[in-house]
């Protein structure tokens, strides 16, 4: 798999989830978060589509850019914590509904393209012009 398929699969994840979020907010609560965190008001309807809105920004991004080996690396680094926060928010304190650790499914995704793409970009630079 090249670097900019691996990219492309980092940015399909940030496009159908955050435009999941951005376009249907009360759906994602409503399917995501457990009965005894869902609130459906219009503040979290409105949270929801801008956090929505800015992962469908950095999707847009991670098509219009070319990463290096270097972006793939630090993005696989940042996007631990984020693991953190799916079995904190899933085990722990139960706010995330089986449906909501699609975020999670979205992470080992990214996670996995991050690596290969890593490896496949640092191929590519170290290859002879």
């Amino acid at each position: 798999m090249t670097a900019r398929l691996c990219q492309y699969a980092i940015a399909a994840v940030f496009l159908l989830l955050g435009g999941w979020a951005l376009i249907a907010p009360g759906s994602v609560i409503d399917l995501a978060v457990t009965e005894a965190y869902c609130e459906d008001t219009y503040l979290t309807r409105f949270v929801m589509a801008c956090f929505g809105s800015q992962a469908v920004l950095f999707g847009v991004m991670a098509l219009a850019v070319r990463w290096t080996s270097k972006a793939f690396a630090v993005f696989a680094v940042l996007l631990l914590p984020f693991f953190v926060f799916n079995w904190y928010f899933h085990y722990e304190v139960p706010v995330l509904t089986s449906i909501g650790m699609l975020d999670f499914a979205g992470n080992v995704t990214m996670l996995a393209a991050a690596l290969i793409g890593w490896r496949a970009a640092r191929g590519q630079e170290r290859a002879p012009a």
